[in-house]
């Protein structure tokens, strides 16, 4: 998942009496939890340095062990698993929707042709059509089915243009193509834009969501709106990580 919804009161509530190490810690390790959507299976030492906290391996220590559970995968965390449940079911859902409106279109189309006595039957000499638009390289072929059926779904012709259209948007949102076509088939687009997931602050890198998260932390202790009085802060925090 590149993308997750983030609850700031919620979350404050559950972290106000961590360190800003172990909070930093517990930001960082839901962040890597949801891009790989999976539980931290390495040890403790490989799971500091996947998050860049190679150096506090106490503080991730601490945070594993009251924020995720320790399970025959690893250390798992409920919440994030069943968001993560979540998103899949919505694309699992409407690719089902998208291949059911292709076999009803399908059908009726079977259905509406009459024969007549001028038809020919057909013989090995006839040769079958194919798509001239082959699966792009780095998309899976369940992907790549869901999105056409999609794009027939909708009327949408499936040419090379249109592939390196939604190629060079993925690229500029800083995502891959399998990506772009999975969140495509997610919302129900036949197209996609980078703007599209940038209106909507997913396109953000790892730094800027770091320091939006600062910036709200900030706030949730002083009251204030955050200015030069910030940065002392915000230098404790970049040192914490180098």
């Amino acid at each position: 998942m590149y993308y997750y919804q983030f609850n700031i009161g919620d979350y404050a509530s559950h972290t106000q009496r961590l360190s800003l190490l172990e909070d930093l810690a517990y930001r960082r390790l839901l962040d890597e939890y949801y891009l790989h959507e999976r539980p931290f299976n390495g040890s403790l030492t490989s799971v500091a340095r996947q998050i860049g906290m190679r150096d506090h391996e106490a503080e991730v220590k601490f945070v594993l062990e009251l924020f995720f559970k320790l399970t025959k995968d690893g250390w798992a965390n409920a919440r994030a698993d069943k968001e993560i449940a979540h998103f899949r079911g919505k694309i699992e859902q409407a690719s089902k929707a998208g291949k059911a409106s292709a076999e009803r279109r399908l059908s009726g189309r079977s259905t509406d042709v009459q024969p007549t006595n001028n038809q020919q039957p057909i013989t090995n000499n006839h040769k079958p059509i194919k798509n001239t638009v082959a699966p792009p390289v780095g998309v899976t072929e369940s992907v790549w089915q869901d999105w056409l059926s999609l794009r027939k779904t909708k009327k949408a012709a499936v040419t090379q243009t249109a592939i390196d259209g939604i190629a060079r948007e993925a690229s500029k949102a800083g995502v891959s193509l399998q990506v772009a076509l999975e969140t495509c088939c997610a919302r129900g687009w036949t197209g996609f834009k980078a703007d599209w997931l940038k209106d909507k602050g997913e396109q953000k890198s790892f730094a800027e969501k770091d320091y939006d998260f600062k910036r709200a932390r900030w706030e949730a202790m002083t009251g204030r709106t955050p200015g030069q009085e910030m940065k002392p802060f915000l230098e404790l925090e970049d040192d914490t990580t180098n």
